[in-house]
């Protein structure tokens, strides 16, 4: 990647305008998105700082000014990356009341984020079962606290007023989960591979409704009547 594009597209100050921490916050987006285009073809255990700082056009050493190393630059990709997923799944929680309606739209949001947004698909595709450990963790720290949240949500439906924090939880995993597993295969349609982005679309909604019928006809512990 050129030195004179951050990630948002815009130019560093010329002249020496712009304060330093404006311009160190340029290099650091710079670096990130160095590292993103990379992955794309390789994983982060095999991605070096020479290679990320050659492709920005600064020296190795710079780059520690920005990150401890190559897994603290991974765990601010899964931030950035998941920050935007974290966004869509707000929107589904808080956009639709309608069930049927809900599913819809999830499927479309997830479809949206990754025509948008593909290469942070494939990173954490790749990286939530990688090598870097410290990217691992913080992909299932993240999702933790996206299944957390939509616990609370589904929480909130009188419907479900008999169920415990464990099976509230227990349902949340399985929407989180089948969310990102949703986002790979539509990438992986997006590139040509097995269904296309229509039939792997229409395979989530209907997952989606089987794991909402589920719910609908569970028992949580104690034999009370679950619901949706």
């Amino acid at each position: 990647m050129s030195h004179t594009r951050d990630l948002s597209g815009s130019r560093p100050a010329e002249g020496g305008r712009g304060t330093r921490q404006e311009q160190k916050e340029r290099t650091r987006r710079a670096l990130l998105a160095a590292a993103l285009r990379r992955l794309e073809e390789q994983s982060l255990s095999s991605l070096s700082v020479r290679e990320v700082t050659r492709a920005v056009g600064i020296a190795p050493a710079a780059f520690y000014r920005h990150f401890r190393d190559m897994s603290d630059l991974g765990v601010a990709l899964v931030e950035e990356a998941l920050g935007g997923l974290h966004t869509v799944v707000r929107r589904i929680l808080t956009e639709l009341d309608d069930s049927t309606a809900r599913i819809d739209r999830a499927v479309e949001l997830i479809a949206g984020h990754v025509r948008a947004h593909p290469a942070h698909i494939r990173f954490l595709a790749r990286e939530r079962h990688g090598g870097v450990r410290a990217v691992r963790q913080a992909i299932a720290a993240e999702l933790d606290r996206f299944a957390d949240e939509v616990a609370g949500a589904l929480g909130g439906d009188a419907a479900r007023a008999q169920w415990s924090p464990e099976e509230l939880r227990m349902l949340a995993e399985l929407y989180v989960d089948h969310m990102v597993m949703t986002a790979s295969a539509l990438l992986v349609a997006a590139e040509g591979e097995g269904r296309d982005e229509a039939g792997t679309a229409r395979a989530a909604r209907r997952q989606l409704r089987l794991i909402s019928l589920g719910s609908e006809h569970y028992r949580p512990e104690g034999g009370a009547s679950g619901g949706a």
